[in-house]
């Protein structure tokens, strides 16, 4: 039987650290979800650790405003027996996107930017910006047919690329900058990425990209303050998020989730970044640490249409607008992260088609994830979140589709 939301957080948080409120729970099948189905879907991540997939997991599903489920599985880290906890805290990477797409839109909110706007009247050193083309075995740099706007790096339009999507000659240059330094601020970072090519013309296909970190720069540039500044301001402090940073305190460092040292299906390295370290590089398209909990009210704020505890963070709107198809169904997606039934929206991926794709899901729902296993669904149909974590890169998308699977299969 899982413990109750709030017990881990009661019994195992110092009393000199701030807590995050617990969200209120209810049992299951006051919310319309099975017990039993839930114990399933539990049992079956337990056979997962059993096998060595991953250390340890978290997962929670919440309903009807209130959770109805929250699991603490396995070990916190393969080098220690202790046991994963609820208030474990994990590297969100990607997760760390809607967040930073929800600051930009609070800046929309306020008229200090527009989505047509350009990107180089925010960050002037784009403008020089060429779109790589090969051409008989030849890398030609071409104008830009037009320029980067606001809305194209919300929905991954840009141009920009990330090193770890491919093995062209856009993506070989990213490999070899400083790029995913952590020791480079947002400034620099932007004025790296604005000196490399563009992978295609702005607008002309969806291919993931670090978008979201020059959308970071972004903030930090109309609002005059850092982005962990203006995050902490106007969407963590207000939701109550006290777990959620750039960093961690060595405080915390028993409550760090870590991954196997070497993938335990490809015996490959897995490196990830020090959660204790604070970077110079504060980056909006990966850079979070945070909480099961913390994100849960994160998404719980998503569910209610942008309102937390009285605390309104987003238009009801605006929200849905960014929660709605951006690209139409003729725009190409580069990758597999857009699977068949998806498209994306103004920072989350969103499912267009009750059917298609390979998961059970609901219409309309919108989510995104991290590469390191952290992922999070809201679904307003089924007026129902969920929220998965653990560090293990090789099975993310393994767990992405078993976690979505159950979950649905306990919706009563």
């Amino acid at each position: 039987m899982n413990p109750p939301a709030n017990a881990q957080a009661a019994t195992t948080t110092p009393a000199s650290r701030p807590v995050t409120p617990p969200l209120p729970q209810a049992k299951p099948e006051t919310l319309g979800l099975s017990r039993s189905r839930l114990q399933r879907m539990s049992d079956a991540f337990k056979r997962d650790i059993d096998k060595g997939t991953t250390p340890g997991v978290t997962v929670m599903v919440g309903r009807r405003g209130q959770i109805g489920w929250f699991d603490a599985l396995g070990r916190q880290s393969p080098n220690s027996d202790a046991p994963m906890r609820h208030d474990s805290i994990f590297r969100i990477f990607s997760m760390t996107k809607p967040i930073v797409s929800i600051a930009i839109m609070t800046l929309f909110e306020e008229g200090r930017l527009l989505l047509d706007d350009p990107l180089t009247k925010f960050i002037p050193e784009f403008a020089d910006q060429k779109v790589a083309v090969e051409k008989n075995g030849k890398l030609e740099l071409i104008p830009l047919a037009r320029a980067i706007t606001v809305q194209d790096l919300l929905r991954h339009t840009s141009g920009i690329t990330y090193e770890h999507t491919g093995n062209g000659p856009v993506h070989k240059m990213y490999q070899e900058s400083r790029l995913r330094s952590r020791k480079i601020d947002n400034a620099e970072h932007a004025r790296i990425v604005a000196s490399l090519p563009l992978i295609c013309q702005p607008g002309a296909e969806w291919n993931y990209s670090r978008s979201t970190d020059i959308l970071g720069r972004i903030v930090e540039v109309v609002s005059g303050q850092t982005l962990g500044a203006y995050l902490t301001e106007r969407i963590l402090a207000p939701l109550r998020m006290t777990e959620t940073g750039f960093h961690t305190s060595a405080d915390n460092k028993d409550r760090l989730a870590e991954p196997f040292a070497k993938d335990p299906w490809t015996g490959d390295a897995v490196k990830l970044f020090d959660m204790t370290e604070k970077p110079a590089m504060e980056s909006g398209g990966g850079g979070l640490v945070s909480t099961t909990m913390d994100y849960a009210r994160f998404c719980q704020m998503l569910l209610n249409g942008g309102t937390l505890d009285g605390e309104r963070i987003i238009g009801r709107k605006t929200l849905a607008f960014m929660a709605s198809d951006h690209l139409g169904p003729t725009l190409p997606r580069n990758g597999t992260l857009l699977t068949p039934g998806h498209s994306f929206g103004l920072g989350f991926c969103v499912r267009t088609d009750e059917g298609m794709a390979s998961v059970t899901s609901s219409a309309g729902q919108f989510f995104w994830s991290g590469i390191a296993g952290t992922f999070f669904w809201i679904d307003p149909t089924e007026n129902l979140f969920a929220v998965f974590m653990s560090q293990g890169p090789g099975q993310r998308e393994y767990f992405r589709n078993v976690i979505r699977n159950l979950v649905y299969a306990a919706v009563e």
